[in-house]
């Protein structure tokens, strides 16, 4: 199954589990309901801040979007090897995910990311039923992250670590890719807890 095709299903799967109609998931994620409709179909390639409007929208993390659920066995398995593991670009950065976290439940994810010089992709820190705590560490280059008001510049090697509760732009203000590995974790949401 190719990516479109995956991330349609995905998403499609995910609001029929919850029972959520198109208007329903379009009120909750602020994408339009056509928007939605011609992305389930697989009739539209998303960019990265409307997959992460939709994660919000469905409460599972942006990673989530790309696990294929239907080839999950009763026991899945502990191992992602690499050319199963999901590969995925966005169409308004170019920027490549690869989604490393294998099959079997845990509550940590794995990204792997590769970023192309001078390009730039904003999340608007939509409201999220789930807490999301992530760490990108960076593996190559240079990136500028900015977390509401905070501005950080990572450079190889460097890690940062941060909450997914407020609008994040990610930056390589470099001529040269960019490639970090981001680590996220979901908790129950609980009101004013502190980080």
């Amino acid at each position: 199954m190719d990516i479109t095709a995956r991330i349609a299903k995905r998403v499609r799967d995910l609001r029929d589990a919850q029972g959520f109609t198109l208007d329903a998931l379009a009120e909750r994620s602020g994408v339009s309901r056509s928007n939605i409709s011609l992305i389930e179909r697989g009739q539209s390639s998303p960019t990265a801040a409307v997959l992460d409007k939709l994660a919000a929208g469905l409460g599972v993390t942006l990673a989530s979007l790309f696990e294929d659920e239907s080839t999950q066995a009763a026991e899945p398995s502990p191992m992602a090897r690499v050319a199963d593991q999901p590969v995925w670009t966005d169409p308004a950065s170019g920027y490549i995910r690869r989604n490393l976290s294998p099959a079997a439940r845990s509550p940590i994810q794995l990204v792997d990311v590769i970023f192309p010089a001078g390009q730039r992709v904003a999340y608007d820190g939509v409201a999220r039923e789930v807490e999301i705590h992530q760490q990108v560490w960076m593996i190559d280059g240079t990136m500028e992250l900015t977390l509401g008001q905070e501005q950080w510049r990572l450079e190889t090697g460097d890690c940062l670590a941060m909450r997914l509760d407020r609008p994040i732009v990610y930056r390589n203000p470099t001529r040269k890719p960019a490639r970090y590995m981001v680590a996220l974790v979901s908790l129950p949401f609980i009101p004013n807890r502190r980080t």
